[in-house]
């Protein structure tokens, strides 16, 4: 008997303790369950309280849309009665124009016709006087410039003229001033001569200018006409006095027109391109000062211009 009582007094507290280890952990999965239902319901709150608001919007805005309906119906009946009160009134107004408009052509188109006409002979008439009035300005002006194209050609030509009568004055004056120079060189260079033969030792320095004078006025005799009065006089006058250098001992050089040769001592001052000149040849243009002889020695080496081809 004890040991029943005892079973059931063990299988009572095996209840007891498995009911309450289940009662907790209901316990703990219902608690989150009750806190999502609480958020749930707050969140549900809040929407249905949204829509209220939305609800009233809506309502405003059906009232404001019959508002519009009604405005517009008005607005419509308003302007299609306008329009016909305006149809009325312009066809009114296009039956008056009309018969003022046939009045007016009756009354004005004979006057309209002369009107036109008279413009069209205006405009005829101005067109001929403008045509008349530029022919003639045109006829003016060639005569114009006819008139000035002589004057001009006659004073170039007397400018022309008086130049070169100018020139050739120029030129013969000059020309006469050189053979002057050349007659003093050569009376100065008797007396220098006279002088060195009494002297010990020569002085070639008045000797060596006069022949560098001398080469100077027969570059510029060799820009001439050869047959003028001027260059026959100076070519006299030169020769004169190459023959007195000759005649005492002193030997001047021209090396103008022969190839420039690098072996013959002289100095080259300039030189110029030419092509007219055959590739690789250089010729002596132009002598500056010449080469000075005395008794076979050179005393002064030459100065000159070349021309080359390369």
């Amino acid at each position: 008997m004890k040991k029943k009582i005892t079973l059931g007094i063990l299988l009572l507290s095996s209840l007891g303790a498995f009911a309450q280890v289940t009662r907790e952990e209901l316990d703990k999965e219902i608690k989150p369950l009750n806190e999502k239902v609480k958020m749930l319901q707050s969140e549900n709150g809040k929407l249905k309280s949204h829509v209220g608001r939305l609800n009233i919007m809506l309502s405003s805005s059906n009232k404001s849309i019959d508002s519009l309906k009604t405005q517009t119906k008005a607005s419509r009946d308003l302007i299609t009665q306008t329009s016909m009160e305006l149809g009325i009134k312009i066809k009114k107004t296009g039956d008056q124009n009309t018969g003022k408009i046939t009045e007016v052509s009756k009354s004005l188109s004979k006057n309209s016709l002369y009107g036109i006409i008279s413009v069209l002979l205006t405009i005829l008439l101005l067109g001929l006087l403008y045509w008349l009035l530029s022919k003639r300005q045109r006829t003016d002006k060639n005569d114009v410039e006819g008139k000035l194209e002589d004057k001009t050609a006659e004073l170039k030509k007397d400018v022309l003229s008086h130049i070169e009568n100018t020139k050739t004055e120029l030129t013969t004056e000059s020309a006469k001033l050189d053979i002057q120079l050349l007659n003093l060189i050569e009376k100065q260079l008797q007396v220098a001569d006279k002088i060195n033969a009494t002297e010990p030792t020569v002085d070639h320095t008045f000797h060596k200018n006069s022949a560098n004078e001398l080469q100077r006025i027969a570059n510029y005799a060799n820009t001439l006409d050869p047959n003028s009065q001027e260059a026959i006089a100076l070519q006299g006058s030169l020769g004169r006095l190459r023959n007195y250098f000759n005649s005492s001992d002193f030997e001047i050089i021209d090396f103008a027109g022969i190839e420039y040769d690098e072996r013959i001592p002289m100095k080259r001052k300039d030189t110029i391109y030419d092509e007219t000149l055959p590739l690789d040849k250089e010729v002596i243009l132009k002598t500056l000062k010449p080469q000075i002889k005395f008794k076979g020695s050179v005393i002064q080496e030459a100065e000159v211009v070349t021309k080359y081809n390369n």
